[in-house]
């Protein structure tokens, strides 16, 4: 069933957060179709904005210089006078600066899946996930999930999404959605 979008009444972007796999773009276009909103997929737009790709960013410059312009082109999405859906990148959340730039301006919500699921929807693409081209990628999953969780944690919502489909985890994190403003904001 899809939710009229007057239902959600914010301005505040929407930011989702979560480890990759997780399915935040498929999902972030989701949830913007039902609540009638533009979405962003902020890797997308720092491959844009730089000319090259995430992997090939890592690889020439290093995971700091793609963090620093991935905070830069989230800055500017989250300023953008239309409110979105935005999907960032497994790592945006982790950095302290984009942390708290998408606490100040989004409602932020961590799409939270177990590492086994995680792990069988990242292998379907080898080769596209920069931190996952090494020996062992489980292991390298498992210290991300470590580190990253207890951060993760800190968003405004948690939706837990294992194994449910891009629709009903979308219907999932609309509801949540709307729980937390009448919550926070009703």
């Amino acid at each position: 069933m899809i939710h009229p979008a007057s239902l959600i009444e914010t301005d505040r972007p929407i930011a989702l957060v979560g480890l990759m796999g997780v399915g935040k773009t498929t999902i972030g276009r989701r949830l913007a179709k039902r609540l009638d909103r533009d979405f962003a997929d902020a890797d997308e737009a720092v491959e844009e904005a730089a000319g090259r790709s995430v992997a090939d960013i890592f690889a020439d410059f290093g995971e700091a210089a793609f963090r620093d312009g991935e905070r830069r082109v989230i800055t500017r999405l989250l300023d953008e006078p239309t409110p979105l859906v935005l999907a960032l990148g497994g790592g945006a959340f982790i950095n302290d600066e984009t942390r708290a730039l998408i606490k100040d301006k989004a409602i932020s919500v961590w799409l939270k899946a177990d590492l086994d699921v995680l792990m069988e929807r990242v292998l379907r693409k080898p080769g596209q996930r920069p931190l996952l081209n090494v020996d062992d990628p489980h292991a390298v999953m498992r210290k991300l999930n470590d580190e990253r969780a207890p951060v993760y944690a800190q968003a405004d919502i948690t939706v837990d999404c294992d194994d449910a489909s891009h629709d009903a985890t979308a219907a999932k994190v609309h509801d949540a959605l709307q729980s937390y403003l009448l919550k926070v904001e009703g």
